[in-house]
C-alpha cells in the first residue's frame, strides 16, 4: 500500500522547538503523528543532526506571533524570572541634592519638581520663644472692651434665644455657647497667677536682702499655697462674701464626707 502516513509535519517540528529546555509536558493542542514504518524510526534515531537542522530551519521561518500562540497553548510554563545578571540596579546619586537621573524614553510628568526644595517647617507662633512671653495682665487690659462690652451683650442675646427656641439641637448649641461666654467673663489673670505674683515679690525682697549680706530664702510650694489662701481670705472679708464662700465650702465638704459614710444595714423586720 505504500506509506500510510507522511513524515513529521512542520507542526511537529515547531512543538519540538518550543518544548526544548522546558519540563516534560505534552501540550493538548499539539497533534503529534507517529510513523508505523520501522525504516523511518531508524532514520530518526540514526540522524540526530538532520533533525536539529530541521528544527532550526522551522524556528527561523516562524514569526514571533506564531511562537506566542504556541506557548499560550500550554507548552511552556510561566515566564522565567530574570537572573541576577539580568537585574539592573538603580544608580545611586553622588549627592542627595542632585536631581534624579531618568531615562529619556519615559515621558516626564507635567507637574514635576525639577529642583528638589527642602521641606517646609511649620512654625506655630504661640509656642515659639521668638514671639516672646505671654503677658496675661496686659492681655486683659488691651481687650478690656471685649470682656466688659461684647461678652455681656452676647450673654443677654443667648438667654433670649434659649427662651424662644424649641428645637432641641439648637438649644444644645446655645447652651454650649452660653457656657463658653460665661467662662470667659469669669476670666481673671490676677487670680490665676497669684502664685507667680507672690514668687516675684518674694524674689525682689530676697535680692535686696542679699545686697545687705543676708542669705536668700527660697519659698516652698506649700508656703506659696498658704499665702494665696490668706490673700483670698482677706479679699473675701473686705468684699463681704466670706460667709457665703464658707457656707458653700462646708456643703461641698459635707457631700464628700457623706459619700464615704458606710450604709446602714437593713434589719430582719425590714427584710
Amino acid at each position: 500500500m505504500g506509506k500510510l502516513l507522511q513524515r513529521p509535519t512542520l507542526w511537529i517540528v515547531v512543538s519540538r522547538v518550543v518544548m526544548k529546555g522546558a519540563s516534560k509536558f505534552e501540550p493538548s493542542g499539539s497533534k503529534i503523528v507517529f510513523e508505523d514504518s520501522e525504516e523511518d524510526e531508524e532514520d530518526d534515531s540514526s540522524s540526530p543532526e538532520s533533525s536539529s537542522d530541521e528544527e532550526e530551519e522551522a524556528e527561523q521561518e516562524l514569526t514571533l506571533e506564531e511562537i506566542h500562540k504556541l506557548r499560550a497553548d500550554g507548552s511552556r510554563a510561566a515566564p522565567l524570572k530574570p537572573t541576577t545578571n539580568q537585574v539592573v540596579k538603580k544608580k545611586a546619586r553622588a549627592n542627595k541634592n542632585r536631581p534624579m537621573e531618568l531615562s529619556s524614553k519615559r515621558p516626564v510628568s507635567r507637574y514635576r519638581e525639577v529642583v528638589q526644595i527642602p521641606k517646609k517647617v511649620v512654625r506655630d507662633p504661640r509656642f515659639d520663644s521668638l514671639s516672646g512671653t505671654v503677658d496675661h495682665e496686659g492681655f486683659r487690659k488691651r481687650y478690656n472692651f471685649f470682656f466688659e462690652e461684647k461678652l455681656p451683650t452676647e450673654r443677654v442675646e443667648l438667654r433670649k434665644k434659649l427662651k424662644e427656641t424649641k428645637n432641641p439641637e439648637e438649644v444644645d448649641q446655645l447652651k454650649d455657647r452660653l457656657s463658653y461666654v460665661e467662662k470667659w467673663m469669669k476670666y481673671e489673670p490676677s487670680t490665676n497667677n497669684k502664685g507667680k505674683a507672690i514668687l516675684t515679690e518674694h524674689k525682689k525682697k530676697e535680692r535686696e536682702a542679699a545686697k545687705e549680706g543676708k542669705k536668700p530664702y527660697y519659698l516652698k510650694k506649700s508656703e506659696i499655697r498658704k499665702q494665696t489662701l490668706i490673700e483670698k481670705y482677706n479679699s473675701l472679708k473686705e468684699s463681704g462674701k466670706l460667709s457665703a464662700f464658707l457656707d458653700k465650702r462646708r456643703k461641698k465638704n459635707a457631700t464628700k464626707d457623706h459619700r464615704y459614710m458606710p450604709y446602714r444595714r437593713a434589719d430582719a423586720s425590714e427584710q
